[in-house]
């Protein structure tokens, strides 16, 4: 999808590196522990591999050929039948509030809505006060 501002394209490998650098540089901006969470976890450093199970995508931002922007659907395990995980959605500092964030939830959730889940979980900090005002605006129960 390109809007003429950003592009939004699916996960390469190629990308890993720059996603890696996204998530940890956003968590750090937001000062989130670090150890515990997506910083630390191994797989932010091969998301392409990680999105190669089936049922799953992630969706990469671009503006001028740099990533600023990602977010993807999960079948995460011990959720119920039908449900899958809004997992790592980040949009960088100096690019925020361009539609870009919004953009990749709504198609997120149009995956997974094709793809057959009813619902979808998502987990936040509560730092990411305006993620989650999104999630709420745009209908999700938080």
């Amino acid at each position: 999808m390109n809007n003429g501002k950003f592009t939004i394209k699916r996960i390469k490998e190629k990308d890993n590196k720059a996603l890696a650098k996204l998530i940890r540089t956003t968590l750090e901006e937001y000062a989130i522990l670090q150890c515990g969470t997506v910083y630390s976890d191994p797989t932010t450093d091969d998301l392409f591999a990680l999105f190669q199970t089936p049922g799953s995508i992630f969706y990469v931002a671009l503006m001028n050929n740099e990533v600023v922007g990602c977010c993807g659907i999960y079948p995460t395990e011990g959720l119920p039948n039908g449900c899958a995980e809004l997992v790592k959605f980040y949009v960088g500092g100096n690019t925020r509030g361009l539609g870009i964030g919004k953009t990749l939830m709504l198609q997120s959730i149009e995956f997974a809505k094709q793809t057959g889940y009813q619902q979808l979980y998502l987990e936040s900090f509560p730092n990411f006060t305006t993620a989650i005002a999104m999630y709420k605006k745009t209908g999700l129960k938080i």
